[in-house]
């Protein structure tokens, strides 16, 4: 999207980042990072940068950041569109099992032990020092830092995009027999989902949370449109 917007004359376009990741790729933009301060604090940046539109690009889960964004574009008279992508969608071979939230993804891993697939962000990992008895296999943009305390955890550094045929030989290679993810959506890392139908793997998803009612497209062509 930033790249398709950075060809507008007739935009000035900042893009706004978490700070969460170490290196992120570059922007053809402006780029400040780090929060704001809850929705007052962006609200404050908004009438002070004269923003006119307000795009929530944001993670389908990052729920506090959208809930910011809608509540700062009310308060700062701001029209306001959100980027999300649709969810997967199960199909024939899927092994899915939703849980309501990361705590509940521990628990339906069981109490035998069994050999995990992470495919989490570095803040969502904590809840599975609780369940030690498993083998991990952990992957991340950056490294995790400290290392979690699990006896048994394997960690891999990489960002996506990530073809199927290579998630297969990582999945056979590591033995695993079951992955936890999130319902992400997109092109990017869903071979892991295609690979662990191919392999008859399960799937521990936790659903999506629930998002403010704002105006929201799909895709990058209809937030052209839109503008």
């Amino acid at each position: 999207m930033c790249e398709r917007l950075a060809q507008r004359r007739d935009l000035d376009v900042i893009v706004s980042l978490a700070g969460r990741t170490a290196a992120p790729l570059q922007m053809p933009v402006r780029v400040r990072t780090g929060g704001f301060g809850g929705a007052s604090g962006l609200a404050a940046f908004l009438v002070d940068e004269r923003i006119d539109l307000l795009i929530d690009a944001t993670h389908p889960y990052a729920a506090v950041i959208s809930a910011s964004a809608a509540e700062a574009a009310t308060r700062a008279h701001v029209r306001i569109l959100a980027l999300r992508r649709p969810p997967w969608l199960r199909q024939e071979g899927d092994r899915w099992t939703e849980v309501a939230d990361l705590p509940e993804a521990v628990r339906a891993l069981g109490h035998a032990p069994r050999q995990v697939f992470l495919a989490l962000g570095r803040k969502d990992l904590a809840p599975f020092e609780s369940a030690p008895q498993h083998r991990y296999l952990i992957r991340s943009v950056d490294p995790v830092t400290p290392p979690l305390r699990l006896p048994q955890a394997g960690y891999v550094t990489a960002r996506g995009p990530f073809r199927e045929a290579d998630e297969h030989v990582l999945l056979q290679r590591n033995g695993i027999d079951v992955i936890v993810a999130k319902n992400s959506g997109g092109d990017s890392t869903y071979g892991k989902i295609a690979a662990a139908r191919a392999l008859g793997l399960e799937v521990i998803m936790p659903r999506r949370p629930p998002l403010p009612a704002v105006p929201s497209v799909a895709r990058v062509e209809e937030v052209l449109a839109w503008l």
